[in-house]
């Protein structure tokens, strides 16, 4: 069995963007650095929305990488720079990354939706609209020099 993760912040304001993409650039350093990560994708998305999909061998991989470093450092700060977050976890057997149409099905039947200072009324109601776009950015384990890989 595979464990597959996906988040869906949407910032509350551009003036965050510096310091969220700041912070995303640490933890996806991270994230591709951490043993037991296969695969993943990054999506910006419409009104300042941003999807990670990722792929582990296991969920304590993905609980290592949650629970420490530039991932646990920005995870704070979502509370003030977003107005939605949610997360949702699934386990599969195949080790395919899942679409982000996928992904937002998970999120609309089993998401977890973070506390947060300023919700916005679809965070309050629980509706997640679905990615305007696919694709994005693939991300590989750390292998070489080169760790991104435009998709």
């Amino acid at each position: 069995m595979y464990f597959v993760s996906v988040t869906r912040l949407r910032l509350r304001s551009p003036r965050f963007l510096p310091q969220f993409a700041w912070h995303n650039w640490r933890t996806v350093r991270q994230t591709v650095r951490t043993p037991g990560f296969l695969d993943g994708r990054l999506l910006a998305d419409a009104r300042h929305t941003y999807w990670t999909l990722t792929l582990w061998e296991q969920e304590a991989a993905m609980r290592y990488l949650r629970d420490r470093g530039a991932h646990r450092q920005a995870m704070p700060k979502l509370q003030d720079w977003c107005d939605e977050a949610a997360t949702a976890h699934w386990q599969q057997m195949d080790a395919n990354l899942p679409s982000f149409a996928i992904a937002h099905d998970r999120l609309t039947t089993s998401a977890h939706f973070t506390r947060l200072k300023t919700p916005s009324e679809a965070h309050l109601q629980r509706v997640i609209p679905p990615p305007q776009a696919d694709g994005g950015i693939h991300l590989k384990p750390q292998k070489s020099a080169a760790v991104l890989a435009d998709a």
